[in-house]
């Protein structure tokens, strides 16, 4: 019997606006990295994101670790895309900014 082994590609998809989603559904890799980063198990995300697999999940965290820079990278860009958004918000909406700033707040 022989063994063959195969190189999994990572089950991340870009979608039309740049966001990096995780398997087929919607839940973007930021979230995933920041719940494994946060201290959560990959069997706990998975029970927050139905949608999601375990091995999709054990998947996107190894290749979170083996390319860390790269994801840290697009991390920092997605942050600061927020940042942007936000601040556009605020000039347009201002309470809706000083809602969402007290909520942001309140989390933490």
């Amino acid at each position: 019997m022989s063994f063959v082994l195969e190189g999994d590609t990572p089950p991340l998809r870009e979608d039309e606006t740049g966001a990096i989603r995780v398997g087929n559904s919607r839940v973007l890799l930021e979230v995933v990295i920041r719940a494994f980063q946060d201290g959560a198990s990959p069997e706990s995300i998975v029970q927050r994101y139905s949608t999601l697999s375990l091995s999709d999940i054990y998947s996107t965290i190894a290749y979170y670790l083996r390319h860390q820079n790269a994801v840290k990278s697009y991390l920092n860009h997605r942050e600061q895309l927020a940042e942007s958004v936000q601040q556009r918000l605020s000039s347009v909406q201002p309470d809706l900014s000083r809602q969402f700033e007290a909520q942001k707040n309140d989390s933490l």
